[in-house]
């Protein structure tokens, strides 16, 4: 759909279904080197000047295209959608302060390479809330937070031998917001080797920032390997694994833990870790509630950083919207020696492949903010820490637990039930701090001459759960 034509969602879709019946072509390299050698302090001096579209308009969102350069090189069509016409946005070096870099004579259209998003609610200063922008990615934060995990549209064999795969998205077309309105919604073509796609994307900003994601697949090839819900984090050390660090800082992440309301309604809580290895984990499910990745710790004191702010990094929760069916939540955790690594990857993986030629249509609801939308009617994990133990390979680990009925009223036959394998544990003691409304446990791990301990620990009363569950893999 392009200039002057009348939007029609379902045409979007039928663009991606028709594109997946063509060879796929890959994006042309015609990013003048001038921007595309630029390091991310180079290309951040390159500024929109032009007036935020619908900024004008008492629209409540607005619009900024975003140039190409550093490592955002694919070109992707921008379209507005204005009382039911298609306008392309066509790009001009004239909508642009270049800053620090001198932008060659004669400039031709050259596209964009996304787009940001800006929210002005009520009488409140103007801020803006979210990014798309490169491959399938994009990022958002409720109000007063700065940007931290990503968003995945689409994954496509992480971690496998021969290689990753990244789509990309080829046009958006943005529907002008009602006026007076909070939301946006967004349409948007993605394409790769193996598979096209259509996907709607609806941005509702404010304290939570909500987005809804609907996308219809159409793959080329047989999908064995798809990740759904996909979010990309930063994880360089904290508490539990303080070995190789040689900071001022105390702790150096984005996300602290992936948390998970499986089909049969128990929440897990699994902490992030920065290992030595390539670690994956599967946690198998039938039907999933929810999964993200949260920021749990909100102190400054925790972090120590007067520029990143990592406690001020949202957290991302996955709604699955419909019965996703059989499948796993997939945690990666990408040994890393520097925090500008997204070293972090978790997504949902379906059991059953996708076939060539077949039409997968998929939705869900994120909510970007301080908190999960819902929380575990138990208490949590505060804290995990971990150090050197009483000898050999032995590792001390402390876990904190926190929540109402851990305060001065404890349950009097609480008991925490702790299961390790392979390897062995001792030292298992339970320590209330009730002031604090905290239970911590402690134990040692003995893992023996294995290179890998898995570990699952709840708190109990009455022959129930009164906790959610701790989660841990150990490696060297």
């Amino acid at each position: 759909m392009g200039e002057n034509q009348r939007f029609d969602p379902a045409v979007v879709i039928d663009i991606a279904r028709q594109l997946s019946k063509k060879p796929y072509v890959a994006a042309p390299n015609d990013l003048p080197d001038v921007f595309g050698n630029l390091n991310q302090e180079q290309y951040s001096t390159i500024r929109y000047n032009q007036p935020a579209i619908w900024s004008t308009d008492n629209r409540g969102i607005s619009v900024e295209p975003l140039h190409r350069g550093f490592v955002f090189r694919d070109a992707v069509d921008l379209y507005l959608v204005e009382d039911g016409a298609v306008r392309r946005i066509a790009f001009s070096p004239t909508q642009f302060d270049y800053g620090r870099v001198n932008p060659p004579n004669n400039l031709p259209d050259i596209g964009f390479s996304g787009f940001k998003l800006i929210a002005q609610l009520g009488n409140g200063k103007p801020f803006d809330f979210a990014f798309v922008q490169g491959g399938t990615f994009f990022r958002a934060i409720a109000r007063g937070q700065s940007y931290g995990a990503i968003a995945r549209a689409l994954t496509l064999r992480p971690a496998e031998a021969r290689g990753e795969e990244f789509p990309v998205f080829r046009a958006f077309w943005l529907e002008r917001p009602a006026v007076g309105s909070n939301a946006i919604t967004v349409h948007g073509v993605l394409d790769s080797e193996s598979t096209t796609g259509a996907v709607r994307m609806t941005f509702r900003p404010g304290d939570m920032t909500i987005v809804d994601v609907e996308m219809t697949l159409f793959p080329r090839v047989n999908l064995e390997h798809v990740g759904l819900g996909g979010i990309a984090s930063t994880y360089l050390y904290g508490p539990n694994d303080l070995l190789n660090s040689d900071d001022i800082r105390p702790a150096v992440y984005e996300s602290s833990g992936l948390q998970m309301l499986n089909g049969s309604g128990e929440w897990l809580w699994r902490p992030l870790h920065n290992p030595e290895t390539l670690q994956i984990s599967a946690f198998v499910d039938s039907s999933p509630r929810g999964f993200g990745l949260l920021q749990r710790e909100r102190s400054y004191e925790a972090f120590q950083d007067d520029d990143q702010k990592f406690e001020r990094k949202p957290s991302l929760w996955i709604e699955p919207l419909g019965d996703w069916g059989q499948g796993s939540v997939q945690l990666l955790e990408i040994p890393t020696d520097s925090e500008i690594n997204d070293n972090i990857l978790t997504y949902w993986r379906p059991k059953a492949p996708m076939a060539a030629g077949s039409e997968v249509a998929i939705a869900y609801r994120q909510y970007w903010g301080w908190n999960a939308p819902e929380r575990p009617p138990l208490a949590t994990v505060s804290a995990t820490r971990s150090g050197r133990g009483s000898g050999g390979r032995r590792r001390r680990f402390t876990v904190d637990f926190t929540g109402d009925a851990l305060g001065d009223n404890l349950p009097a036959d609480l008991k925490s039930v702790l299961t390790v394998g392979p390897g062995t544990f001792q030292n298992l003691k339970l320590l209330p701090y009730p002031e604090r409304k905290t239970v911590r446990v402690a134990f040692e791990l003995d893992p023996g001459n294995e290179n890998a301990c898995e570990m699952r620990l709840i708190l109990e009363a009455g022959g129930k759960p009164i906790s959610e569950t701790w989660l841990y893999r150990w490696t060297p």
